[in-house]
């Protein structure tokens, strides 16, 4: 089973071992290219796991740590392939990782990403509202992680409404103006977390506003949204009672792998899409954990070609809560991100715009 079997396959029905055996395939391909077509990754692989040929279990991969893309330009492509750069989110100061794609690999991404979202959002592109400026898109060949963010849902909408100006204040005018052509079938809402909470949800709360058509969708950092005492449940429950807002969404992605995004299922916990897996590691012994013990997040995905981000270890922490056995019907593994490691630099966008926004 190829990459484009994985894809068309409906989302989250493989079981964990079936994928497993699938990915495997799929992911020794992918590093045997990176190792040959990226003297930087080949060099970096015969150095920290010497003598590695080809896994026989996705454990036995090599993985880099997520931070590599900040020092290092790694890019399994000519210069002249390259299609487009992003960038994570950094605060001032900061170095962000810089990611090279080149057509095919964003082609992916984008086929990979509707893919997930289409499983929550239908078939058929909504009405949306971005909890964002119209000024955060220019440059369109590079891209921060939250102007890639924004651009990547976009496709999945029409009729786009620019809910927030240029200072980050809403256009309540605009938003009941929106809401009054397409409030009464379903629309989608899409902003990062922090920004969605601040910006959008305590401007229209005790407003009277009705979101009971809308579907949420948002992503980023938790760490402000915990120092606000704000959890995903508590998150929810807000939008619930005052805007009568029930589907929401929230999923957890990297700009070093994105399309393979793993999106929040019924029950609040997050899964695994066909062609993306995560591994939880003991910080000390680098091993994996037992399911319902704390770790270290590693990402797998099949999607990146251009460059060697298909094995990362990230700078999260978390824990896998089953594997095939939900509740509410996916397959694969389910799990939480339970924060960052500590002293780890600010990553999650909405944490970011967070922090510049208090600076």
């Amino acid at each position: 089973m190829k990459f484009q079997e994985l894809l068309q396959l409906p989302q989250y029905t493989l079981r964990s071992a079936e994928k497993e055996r699938v990915m495997l395939t799929e992911l020794n391909e992918l590093d045997h290219h990176h190792r040959r077509h990226s003297r930087e990754y080949g060099r970096l692989v015969s150095i920290l796991y010497p003598g590695f040929d080809e896994a026989r279990l996705l454990t036995e991969l090599p993985y880099l740590p997520v931070g590599l893309f900040k020092s290092h330009k790694l890019s399994s492509i000519p210069r002249e392939q390259i299609f487009k750069t992003m960038t994570s989110s950094g605060t001032t100061g900061q170095q962000v990782s810089q990611i090279f794609l080149d057509i095919e690999t964003a082609r992916r991404q984008s086929g990979a990403l509707s893919r997930i979202m289409t499983h929550i959002l239908g078939p058929d592109r909504l009405p949306t509202v971005l909890v964002e400026s119209g000024s955060l898109i220019r440059d369109r060949t590079r891209f921060s992680a939250r102007a890639a963010g924004v651009l990547g849902m976009m496709t999945f909408g029409r009729n786009h409404f620019w809910a927030l100006n240029d200072k980050m204040e809403l256009d309540e005018d605009g938003l009941r103006s929106f809401l009054e052509k397409f409030g009464s079938r379903p629309f989608l809402i899409f902003g990062f977390t922090f920004m969605v909470w601040a910006y959008f949800f305590r401007r229209i709360a005790d407003r009277g506003i009705d979101l009971s058509q809308g579907i949420l969708v948002h992503s980023g950092g938790w760490k402000r949204m915990q120092e606000l005492a704000v959890s995903n449940a508590e998150f929810k429950r807000a939008f619930r009672e005052e805007t009568r807002l029930s589907r929401i969404y929230n999923f957890y992605g990297l700009v070093e792998q994105v399309g393979s995004v793993f999106l929040e299922g019924e029950d609040g916990f997050l899964y695994t899409p066909n062609f993306a897996e995560v591994i939880i590691r003991d910080p000390k012994s680098w091993q994996e954990v037992p399911v319902g013990t704390p770790g270290v997040i590693q990402v797998l995905s099949v999607l990146p070609q251009s460059y060697p981000g298909h094995s990362l270890l990230t700078e999260d922490l978390g824990v896998v809560h089953g594997i095939d056995g939900s509740s509410c019907g996916r397959k694969g593994k389910y799990f939480s991100v339970l924060g960052r490691i500590p002293r780890a630099e600010l990553r999650g966008c909405s944490d970011v715009h967070a922090a510049q926004a208090v600076a």
